[in-house]
């Protein structure tokens, strides 16, 4: 009775399953299934966002009271852009009399500076000083440049404000005060070319105190050495025409050396091409030729 039931059971078993065909289990469904819908694709990472913006705090330097706050700065903004963005808060601080500091007391951030380089978190303290009145660079060598040039000329012409007009007009002018305003003109008509065609002066401003202190020693100086080669009691150099000679012979080589060392200088090769700076060896090839000059053109006036 068991076997019949057992065997009983068995066919019914294959009746279920015909012979020759593949008998399907849970895991091959699942299989079957994942391969008709393809390969599964990668769930994406999520990307935390990054700051792109700052908002900066200006703070006076002196009473450590907050100015006023710039916001929505990018990253890759600068410190100018900063200062523009200010002025148009505050007109009468226009961006070159805006001084900025990241920490009190500390040096002025420089125009290229970026934010992102100064910035720790997404909130920057800033301190604000007036720096005062600007006045660009090349303004202030212009100013120096031109004023020797004319003030020389109005010793040279002997206008009666300065000398007595009596005594100028029976004294006429020795041969070497002539070659001193030659040499004198020349010189500063080349720095006035330099400055306008051969220097690469920076966009910077400077206080106005500066320009009157190089307006100062320039003109200065100038007046004292016009004063006296252009007076009428000038006597000629002591030792005659062969001081004369050689004197200007070697202003003449320091005139074209300066030249010479300025123009090399100011080759993008060599130096900045966004800024005119000699420093350290630089400075000293450039200056002594420049001296020197000078100091012949004392010798041949003695």
């Amino acid at each position: 009775m068991f076997k019949r039931q057992k065997s009983l059971a068995s066919e019914s078993k294959n009746e279920c399953f015909p012979q020759g065909a593949a008998r399907s289990t849970p895991k091959n469904d699942m299989r079957n299934f994942l391969l008709s819908a393809g390969p599964l694709k990668p769930t994406p990472a999520v990307k935390h966002s990054k700051t792109t913006h700052f908002e900066i705090e200006i703070l006076d330097a002196q009473t450590r009271k907050q100015i006023c706050i710039v916001d929505k700065v990018m990253q890759t903004s600068t410190i100018r852009d900063v200062k523009q963005k200010f002025h148009k808060t505050y007109p009468k601080w226009y961006p070159s009399r805006i001084g900025l500091q990241l920490e009190h007391g500390g040096p002025f951030l420089k125009d290229y500076i970026t934010i992102q380089s100064v910035a720790a978190s997404s909130i920057i303290t800033l301190y604000f000083t007036d720096l005062g009145q600007q006045v660009s660079w090349t303004t202030i060598f212009l100013a120096e440049y031109t004023g020797p040039l004319l003030i020389y000329l109005l010793f040279y012409l002997r206008i009666p404000y300065i000398y007595d007009m009596k005594e100028s007009s029976r004294r006429p002018r020795h041969p070497v005060v002539h070659l001193a305003c030659f040499c004198h003109c020349i010189h500063y008509i080349r720095y006035l070319l330099e400055t306008l065609f051969v220097h690469k002066v920076s966009a910077g401003h400077t206080p106005l105190k500066n320009l009157i202190k190089g307006c100062a020693f320039y003109w200065g100086f100038t007046s004292w050495i016009a004063y006296y080669i252009n007076h009428p009691r000038y006597t000629p150099p002591s030792f005659g025409n062969r001081q004369v000679t050689v004197s200007a012979i070697n202003f003449l080589i320091c005139e074209a050396g300066n030249h010479f060392i300025n123009v090399v200088l100011a080759h993008p090769n060599h130096t900045d091409a966004s800024c005119w700076a000699l420093t350290g060896e630089k400075e000293l090839h450039a200056s002594c030729p420049h001296l020197y000059s000078w100091t012949f053109l004392i010798c041949w006036s003695i």
